[in-house]
């Protein structure tokens, strides 16, 4: 199993992260990986650790798709592909309707139509064998609706990319969306995954697997979770039930909550209205305090350095290929890679 590390694409951390990353680099971490919402940028940040980084592979964790064109994304991946020396691991994700629409302006539509339209014609920018032509659901190329000048031209991208396919990974959480990234993504980044569910967790991955094509290689398992490394193991929960909370009663509306779903699937149905009644009546602290601390074991690293080395053990028999944490603590990371 590889580590990662995970950060969040804003002007603060990721500057103040370089020295962490260096470090991490010595302890053999593997890679480093940005995500984006509705604030600062994926790119940019990547860019810059891309610059500041000597090995460690950079990810997006993830791009939205309804933020860029396909066109773009491919541009974007290219280019920091280019200025990374090959590091570079493209992540995309739908996001949710709350901010495709609210905050892009565009319709969230079918996420599996958009998921396969957007990775056919991103591979096809970034393979560079032809001038781009698609004809899809969603997307055209070139774009002849209403509106249209009838002027647009079926282009080649005009840099070589460093590599013809740069490997894509995607965010999904529907067991629909789950199958089709083991069909066509070179790897998955689950969201709350649980090395004690596997089986209800993949099940979908692996009957996309099964049509994986046969040059298509294998699929890499990039799982996150949180890490609370101290010497109370109550506190250590407490320092992760509000981004669980967060995720499970407010990262979507009442009924449209993928995280909620995926939750529930788990077990903690009961458990997930009570959180998100709490959240959405604006009751926040009592939403977190009714994480169950067994939720929190199954998802996350939480404890003194014995009990996570016992959980550990579980996650490195599992399927999970890369862990990847969200902490800049040095002395956990040093424990990590002791232990991996």
């Amino acid at each position: 199993m590889k580590l990662g590390i995970s950060l969040e694409a804003d002007g603060v951390e990721v500057p103040d992260a370089v020295d962490t990353l260096r470090i991490a680099e010595d302890l053999g971490f593997d890679s480093v990986w940005v995500g984006e919402a509705y604030g600062s940028d994926a790119a940019s940040a990547l860019g810059y650790l891309g610059a500041t980084t000597r090995r460690l592979r950079i990810g997006s964790a993830i791009m939205q798709m309804h933020g860029r064109t396909p066109a773009m994304t491919a541009m974007t991946a290219m280019t920091l592909d280019r200025l990374s020396g090959g590091r570079f691991n493209l992540g995309l994700g739908v996001s949710g309707p709350q901010v495709v629409e609210g905050w892009h302006g565009v319709p969230y539509g079918s996420p599996l139509t958009t998921t396969k339209e957007y990775l056919d014609i991103v591979r096809q920018v970034i393979a560079r064998e032809s001038p781009v032509t698609y004809e899809g659901r969603r997307y055209t190329l070139p774009f002849n609706g209403d509106g249209a000048t009838g002027l647009g031209r079926a282009l080649r991208s005009s840099i070589d990319p460093l590599r013809k396919r740069i490997p894509i990974y995607l965010a999904t959480l529907g067991s629909k969306s789950v199958e089709l990234t083991g069909e066509i993504a070179d790897g998955w980044l689950p969201i709350f995954y649980s090395p004690t569910q596997e089986d209800a967790l993949c099940g979908a991955l692996d009957r996309g697997i099964a049509r994986r094509p046969s040059n298509a290689g294998s699929l890499e398992i990039v799982a996150s979770p949180q890490i609370a490394m101290g010497p109370d193991i109550d506190d250590c929960r407490d320092r992760l039930r509000p981004m669980l909370a967060l995720y499970i009663g407010g990262m979507g509306a009442r009924g449209k909550n993928f995280y909620f779903d995926l939750v529930s699937s788990l077990g903690y149905g009961s458990d997930a209205v009570r959180i998100q009644d709490a959240f959405l009546e604006g009751r926040k602290a009592e939403a977190a305090s009714l994480v169950p601390d067994r939720l929190i074991d199954e998802v996350a690293l939480a404890g003194p350095p014995e009990r996570i080395a016992e959980q550990l053990e579980v996650w490195k028999a599992s399927r999970v290929d890369t862990l990847c944490v969200r902490t800049r603590d040095v002395r956990v990371l040093a424990a990590l890679a002791a232990l991996i």
